[in-house]
């Protein structure tokens, strides 16, 4: 699945892919209950990504998207 993640103050928004969507939401969840400072994030190519949690503006979860190649 594909994950974008806005942060409060910046233009960009982080997007990653997830295979565990689920586990990412607990994650998630479970780091703004605590008052989590950072969440340590790994996409499905080994990608490393900090979010800052108390900056998140909202995650948005869609299917992934593959681009078609050639003609329809």
């Amino acid at each position: 699945m594909r994950v974008r993640i806005a942060i409060s103050e910046t233009s960009r928004e982080i997007e990653l892919d997830i295979d565990d969507v689920d586990t990412f939401k607990g994650e998630v969840e479970s780091a703004i209950s605590a008052g989590t400072p950072l969440l340590w994030v790994t996409d499905t190519e080994g990608h490393r990504v900090g979010i800052p949690v108390p900056k998140i503006g909202y995650i948005d979860i869609s299917p992934d998207s593959r681009m078609a190649a050639g003609f329809r």
